[in-house]
């Protein structure tokens, strides 16, 4: 049975049927497929709102709205006008007539339209009036509670919505009370006033000056607990050491909290800012303590650091130089520590240091074989070498004939200056360019390397006082007591456990 396809002259067949290739070669199809899109699908009749594509103008909107809006107006006056006539109406005419020409029905639904209080359009600019708090010509009520001996009176207005504002041009402290109250006062009373606020506002003073005194020392004894409780940590001496400040405070006549405050300093490097809250001083007064106590300290300190002869150095020998090396009587070495760059140019030039690459003071420390601090130099320029150090300083005067002196390659030129002394010098085989060394240098190298690391460890429990720390970058101002601060840090050393067992 073929189908005839009967279409709506509007279609067009090509475009719009999805299988009109087959009915065009067939000349039948089963079914009609129209390809989608092709049948309508939303009519006039139906109800639904058509979308709008007429935009209209913000202006005639506008127009619109405030015509309605005069129109609301005229109507609200209009009502009003006529409540005001048919007021005067009812008030001349007896009461009879009124009965008679009242109307017998009323309208129970009003159409009316229903305004906005506050209606601002978004295309209209306003402007915002404001008031400044600070330009108001009324003074804010005030009153000090720790000051005042009696309570001020707030008088307020029978109408707050009609309040007279009256200038007070007056900056005493007579402006906090209302003119009323001093119209019916003395002057002797207000004498005796103004007197106590005086009065009461000193007492004030003093008690806040003598809480601050009482936080001060509740502070100071919170910290010579910490100090006493940990020692070594915050002064670098032991506990068992600790009657030594005592004894050092009766030579010294320092008192104690002063002596703790520089070794706390020397230690830890504490700021004086930080060392002013701890001790419940000022900081310029704390800065004076230091540079004032510390050179007596180390003066009562520096007896700690003494010269042995050979007989008590021999008698405690390690084990490690009691084979070969038993006549060996200190070991030597330098350490620098890094200053602020001076101002002078000539003092930049003295304290530069190719070594550590900045302004450094240079120090010569010499040791017994046990680690014991025998000897430190004072401190010269960074610029210095080795040889003239050990020169210049007193320690080849400090040696007795005989002795050997354990030193690294760096002091090699130092050889004759000890032979002048009738003493030997040890130290590790000089490495010549191009050649090697033979099995016997490189272990005698090995040898005295293994005993040389002691002096090493002497400085390291020298770095422990965080002031001598090599990149310390030491304040200008402090370079002068910095000797005396490294005979301190020597002193405590000794009084440390042992370095060598």
């Amino acid at each position: 049975m073929a189908l005839v396809v009967d279409l709506d002259p509007e279609f067009e067949l090509p475009n719009d049927m999805e299988n009109y290739m087959r009915y065009h070669i067939m000349g039948t199809v089963d079914r009609v497929m129209l390809k989608p899109g092709c049948l309508p699908k939303k009519f006039q009749c139906q109800k639904r709102s058509l979308p709008s594509t007429v935009t209209s103008c913000p202006a005639a909107i506008k127009m619109q709205r405030l015509a309605l809006e005069q129109e609301a107006l005229d109507y609200s006056t209009l009502e009003s006008d006529t409540k005001e006539v048919n007021t005067t109406l009812s008030s001349s005419l007896p009461v009879e007539v009124i009965v008679e020409h009242q109307p017998k029905n009323k309208d129970k639904g009003v159409q009316v339209f229903v305004k906005s209080k506050y209606f601002r359009s978004k295309l209209t600019q306003t402007e915002f009036k404001s008031h400044s708090i600070a330009t108001s010509p009324s003074k804010t009520w005030m009153s000090t509670v720790s000051t005042s001996p009696f309570k001020v009176e707030h008088v307020k207005p029978a109408t707050p919505s009609h309040r007279k504002l009256v200038l007070d041009r007056s900056d005493s402290d007579t402006s906090l009370y209302s003119q009323s109250m001093f119209q019916q006062m003395s002057p002797s009373v207000q004498s005796l006033q103004l007197k106590s606020l005086s009065e009461s506002s000193s007492l004030n003073e003093e008690e806040a000056i003598l809480e601050k005194k009482r936080e001060a020392k509740q502070s100071l004894e919170n910290k010579c607990k910490k100090i006493k409780a940990k020692p070594r940590f915050y002064i670098g001496i032991n506990n068992n050491c600790y009657f030594l400040l005592h004894l050092i405070e009766k030579e010294t006549n320092i008192p104690i909290v002063n002596i703790l405050l520089c070794l706390k300093k020397i230690r830890l490097n504490t700021t004086f800012s930080e060392l002013s809250d701890q001790f419940g001083i000022s900081m310029s007064y704390a800065g004076k303590i230091f540079r004032k106590c510390v050179p007596t300290i180390s003066a009562a300190l520096k007896s700690f650091i003494e010269k042995l002869d050979k007989k008590k150095i021999k008698s405690s020998l390690p084990i490690a130089f009691r084979h070969r090396y038993n006549k060996v009587n200190c070991i030597i070495d330098c350490f620098e520590i890094e200053i602020e760059k001076p101002s002078k140019s000539v003092h930049q030039a003295l304290t530069w240091s190719e070594y550590k690459k900045g302004n450094t003071i240079k120090y010569l420390i010499s040791s017994t074989p046990n680690g014991l601090v025998n000897y430190i130099s004072p401190g010269y320029g960074g610029r210095i070498s080795d040889t003239l150090l050990v020169e210049h300083s007193e320690f080849l005067d400090q040696l007795e004939p005989g002795s050997w002196v354990l030193a690294d390659c760096g002091f090699k030129h130092i050889k004759q200056l000890l032979i002048q002394k009738n003493c030997h010098l040890l130290r590790p085989p000089s490495v010549i360019q191009g050649a090697k060394l033979s099995k016997k240098e490189v272990h005698q190298t090995k040898q005295i390397a293994s005993l040389r690391i002691h002096i090493e460890r002497v400085i390291r429990r020298i770095r422990e006082f965080s002031m001598l720390k090599p990149h310390s970058v030491l304040n200008s101002k402090l370079i002068s007591v910095l000797d005396e601060c490294v005979i301190i840090s020597c002193a405590l050393i000794n009084l440390q456990d042992s370095i060598v067992y």
